[in-house]
């Protein structure tokens, strides 16, 4: 074995190592994650007040004074609002139900010639009834389980004081673990990862900065149109959640749009109002698809819808919760990393490598339709066989 690919298997075997050990510890790393999170999105402002001469502990604090200020404040002003907005929910599900049963389950089962039996709220309800003792018996089961497990708790309290404490931490001493890991990587390497890692550092700027802006901006136009313009009582609450789910292409507009058109004719009752849903759902996709994601979040990261919902699903499969949060990021740095790795391949002699010709494409036949002027002065076609290149044409 030579020297470079004893070196590569020496770094196959790190990068293996690594891997696995962040897998086993997946579970405990959730407030690191949302800590590293936390302090990459405020290195940038905090830089900029180091560059005012400030010391990195003072810029430190004051960023992190304002994010710990925002929070509160954006959950001072949301928790209430939520609240409302579910009471007010809870007190039209009756509502729903009638407009359920005596509206929409008929409409579906004329249209689709469904047995009427298919929607029998009586038969449902029967259902239920036999099956609410064992509901009882497992609901008992799970609550014994989580009141027995009060370290279970404490480790969600933990975790909870912890995300703050270390996202301080990290931000304060970040350059200063950039620097450490850029000391540790082999010389051999470390001019090619160093570029790769700027690269996905302006890529994961641009997109989870702008994303975020994105997926506030969509959650307060949706929330104020659907409650002034549609007059919805639960606009702002669908309109939260379709911003919150505008991360995934798609599905906080399909999740938004069919909760408000559900809304609208439980509380209004006609096609004018759901209508007016349309035109703000229609404005909204116009809005993101050519405002605010090319503004905001830019074209250069390159993830294609189809992409990014396989990077969520995936990530959900394999981490669970931090995978679903890290995914979009993760993919935005494997593009970087697909982006070198053709360059790569462009540049390898298997791509430019001319091979032999093939045999078995200079042996074929080929056949060609020649036109034939008749005596009549009508043209017809018909087939000459050429022969292969190499053997002389036959003799009449």
């Amino acid at each position: 074995m030579t020297q470079e690919n004893h070196r590569r298997w020496q770094m196959l075997a790190i990068v293996a190592v690594i891997a696995f050990m962040l897998w086993r510890l997946g579970p405990m790393l959730m407030p690191f994650v949302v800590a590293a999170m936390l302090a990459y999105l405020g290195d940038p402002l905090a830089d900029r007040l180091e560059r005012l001469h400030m010391g990195r502990t003072l810029a430190v604090s004051i960023v992190f004074l304002v994010l710990m200020l925002a929070l509160g404040g954006a959950l001072l002003l949301l928790i209430p609002l939520i609240s409302h907005q579910i009471e007010n929910l809870i007190q039209n599900v009756p509502r729903y139900v009638d407009w359920a049963e005596h509206t929409a389950w008929p409409w579906l089962q004329a249209k689709l010639h469904l047995d009427p039996r298919t929607f029998d709220s009586d038969r449902l309800i029967a259902t239920l009834k036999e099956h609410i003792g064992s509901v009882g018996g497992i609901a008992g089961q799970v609550l014994g389980k989580v009141s027995r497990s009060g370290l279970g708790v404490v480790l969600w309290l933990t975790n909870l004081v912890l995300i703050p404490v270390v996202a301080f931490y990290l931000l304060r001493d970040w350059g200063r673990l950039v620097a450490a890991i850029d000391r540790m990587l082999p010389r051999s390497v470390e001019p090619t990862i160093a570029h790769l890692a700027r690269e996905s550092d302006a890529v994961l700027g641009a997109f989870v900065r702008g994303q975020l802006l994105v997926m506030l901006a969509l959650g307060v136009y949706y929330g104020g149109t659907l409650s002034l313009v549609a007059g919805l009582s639960v606009g702002a609450l669908i309109g939260m959640i379709a911003g919150l789910l505008s991360f995934v292409p798609y599905l906080g507009f399909i999740t938004g749009f069919g909760a408000a058109i559900i809304a609208a004719l439980v509380q209004y009752g006609d096609w004018k109002h759901a209508l007016t849903v349309c035109g703000v759902f229609v404005v909204g996709q116009l809005l993101e698809g050519y405002v605010l994601v090319p503004k905001l979040v830019g074209e250069k990261i390159g993830l294609h819808p189809v992409a990014v919902i396989f990077a969520v699903l995936a990530g959900g499969e394999l981490f669970g919760f931090i995978g679903v949060l890290l995914a979009l990021p993760a993919a935005s740095v494997a593009v970087v990393l697909l982006r070198y790795l053709m360059e790569r391949y462009r540049h390898s002699e298997l791509y430019t490598e001319e091979g032999e010709a093939d045999p078995a494409i200079h042996e074929a036949v080929t056949e060609i339709d020649v036109a034939v002027s008749t005596t009549a002065g009508t043209v017809e076609t018909e087939t000459v066989i050429e022969p292969p290149p190499h053997e002389p044409p036959a003799k009449p």
